[in-house]
């Protein structure tokens, strides 16, 4: 079973490669949108879309993996109106407004809120009009965010250091990093080793993990990168892409076991290239530290849930 990548806010405050490859068995922008009235389609609080029916409550028991993925990408498997999900809630709120953060940009957002934000699964049952798309999922969890858990946030324009993302050899890629019109066309039928479009997808592959993405914005890789270099330590700011490259792009990215985490001291090292390795030789990409304004959200206020 091919299992995938997303972005999410942990209870440890540490990534793993346990939860990036194993809370979805389907798959896994940062953009400054003023959230306190108006959502993405710049309806007012009283217009915009919401579940027309959706209980909450506090889960202690084991995980239930989600009806899609709630990540920040464009994937998404249509729930036919059902949708339910087991999260911690900065998830929710990371998923409502498409946020992909760093290990930083996620301590700013949270650093006024209480701590179980970040670490108590809220299981959430809601219905939903029939074919809404997965933005209009996110419309919806952001109503659900303000009527049920007091949310307010807001964005604050910051300069924060960044790692610019430069091609190592001007105008040439990588070799594992194609155009997109080179491969396979998003619609073409699925075959072993062909990733699906628009999402960020990993897999184990003899004792490495296989990262990997088709049909997607260089912008976007340079946050999946940050993302999963905050979980090896390895990248702890946003990448911001510098390459020039435009349009669309499919990569592959395979990285030494263990991936995130620390081997016992009588184990030998993982054979293979570690993120940063990786990046450069099969990427052609390298990351250069620098400073760039960002837009970062901050967390006003929010409450424990209001009863279902």
């Amino acid at each position: 079973m091919r299992l995938f990548l997303r972005s999410v806010g942990l209870m440890s405050g540490r990534r793993s490669l346990w939860v990036l490859l194993c809370l979805y068995t389907g798959t896994w922008s940062l953009q400054a949108q003023v959230a306190r009235n108006v959502d993405l389609k710049g309806k007012s609080a009283d217009e915009a879309m919401r579940f027309e029916v959706a209980s909450i409550r506090l889960d202690k028991g084991e995980f239930r993996t989600p009806s899609f993925a709630l990540s920040s990408d464009d994937w998404f498997r249509d729930p036919n109106g059902r949708f339910h999900a087991d999260f911690a809630v900065v998830t929710y709120v990371e998923f409502a407004y498409k946020l992909w953060l760093t290990g930083e940009q996620r301590r700013v957002m949270l650093a006024g809120v209480p701590g179980w934000v970040n670490t108590d699964r809220y299981a959430i049952e809601a219905t939903a009009p029939l074919n809404a798309t997965k933005d209009d999922y996110r419309e919806m969890m952001k109503a659900l965010l303000a009527e049920r858990f007091g949310l307010k946030i807001h964005f604050e324009e910051k300069e924060m250091p960044v790692l610019e993302m430069f091609l190592i050899k001007q105008g040439t890629p990588g070799p594992k990093l194609i155009p997109h019109e080179k491969g396979p066309a998003c619609d073409a039928t699925p075959t072993p080793g062909v990733f699906p479009c628009y999402s960020f997808s990993a897999m184990p592959k003899d004792g490495h993990v296989l990262f990997a993405s088709r049909g997607t914005s260089m912008e976007l890789i340079g946050k999946s990168l940050a993302n999963l270099g905050g979980g090896t330590g390895e990248i702890g700011r946003p990448v911001i892409d510098r390459t020039g490259l435009t349009g669309r792009w499919d990569y592959t990215l395979e990285v030494a076991m263990p991936f995130g985490g620390k081997t016992a001291s009588d184990t030998p090292a993982p054979e293979g290239p570690t993120l940063l390795e990786a990046i450069q030789e099969q990427l052609g990409v390298r990351l250069r530290p620098g400073k760039a304004v960002l837009s970062v959200p901050v967390i006003d206020h929010i409450d424990l849930p209001s009863e279902n």
